[in-house]
């Protein structure tokens, strides 16, 4: 056993949460939307868009209709999610404007029989739910192929930090590879350096990790990265299209974070260990010169009509250097991983 594969195995395993800490069963959701809250009070909005503003930062939530108004000129149908993302220190978005940043965008099982529709979230109806000043949800009835039913909740927090809760409910199985697939875009509109930085280490090696500047050389090249210790087996199918899926680096991240610069602002998107996320990115996702800064989620050995879900959030700020932004966003690691926010390998 190699020195990295044996920290890996202390991350999966000696430090986990307690059982009596842990969800009746693995990635269960959390319980805080109006799909699995009954207590949740929301008013249903006629209207294809939401403006959320506090703190420093201006979001603008959209579900998947097309829009046209004067912040989103042309906005596309099929993009939910954050269609706008603005602060005080840079009113231009940084997404590119006709499309979104944290748009659920697939669901598959690693095959191409169970993709008829390749961007499923985006072809089947949702409905816009205000919480409160400050928090909005996007509800999508079961789509049309795999039936499944989810919400996603937007929420700004005091400084503007977005937390975003992801829930849903299959609805009928037959799943060929034994999970679920999603994954969730943010297209960035033309940033001066594509890359993505997280701090990770080769899958195979004993190097320590450190902080790495990841660029992929072209879209669906190395285009995914794994957290360190995971033991699931996710197969993809070889002729499965959907290719930042399917196309893993050679690094594996420590820490459940990373950040892009664009505009002397930093982007960040934080998760918690507990649910698996990996990190994806593409060159060219949004068009010529607009990276995607993406994230995948799987559900292995799920159950229909159980409810899943995973918490995460995302923050936008000025940026001078990597330890301004690790001070920026300790409090919101901290919130979503406790103590286990700061391990590393």
């Amino acid at each position: 056993m190699t020195r990295l594969s044996g920290l890996l195995m202390l991350l999966s395993g000696i430090l986990l949460p307690p059982a009596s800490a842990q969800a009746q069963y693995r990635y269960a959701a959390p319980n805080v939307t109006s799909l699995t809250n009954p207590d949740v009070r929301y008013t249903p909005l006629d209207e294809h868009h939401v403006t959320l503003m506090r703190g420093d930062v201006t979001a603008i939530v959209v579900d998947n209709e097309a829009i046209d108004i004067p912040q989103l000129p042309g906005h596309r149908a099929g993009y939910s999610g954050v269609a706008s993302l603005t602060h005080k220190r840079r009113s231009e978005n940084l997404f590119v404007p006709s499309i979104a940043g944290l748009n659920f965008e697939h669901i598959h099982d690693g095959t191409l029989a169970g993709l008829p529709e390749k961007f499923e979230p985006r072809r089947f109806p949702m409905k816009i739910r205000r919480i409160n000043d400050h928090t909005v949800e996007l509800y999508q009835p079961p789509t049309g192929n795999w039936k499944l039913e989810s919400c996603g909740r937007y929420e700004l927090l005091e400084d503007g930090t977005i937390e975003y809760t992801f829930e849903c409910i299959p609805r009928k199985g037959d799943y060929r590879n034994g999970y679920i697939g999603l994954f969730w875009a943010s297209y960035i509109h033309q940033p001066e350096d594509k890359a993505i930085h997280f701090r990770g280490a080769r899958k195979d090696g004993d190097e320590k990790p450190e902080w790495l500047r990841a660029v992929t050389p072209s879209h669906g090249v190395d285009s995914t990265h794994p957290p360190a210790g995971y033991t699931e087996s996710i197969h993809v199918d070889d002729d499965f299209p959907l290719s930042l899926v399917n196309h893993p680096s050679k690094y594996v991240y420590a820490e459940p974070w990373y950040y892009g610069v664009s505009h002397e602002m930093a982007f960040a998107l934080m998760f918690r260990r507990q649910d698996d996320i990996w990190l994806a990115q593409s060159p060219s996702g949004g068009g010529n010169g607009n990276p995607a800064w993406d994230f995948q989620w799987f559900i292995p050995n799920y159950k229909v009509g159980r409810a899943y879900g995973f918490v995460m959030r995302a923050k936008y700020v000025p940026f001078e250097d990597l330890e301004q932004l690790k001070r920026d966003t300790e409090s919101h690691r901290r919130d979503l991983n406790g103590k286990r926010a700061f391990l590393s390998l």
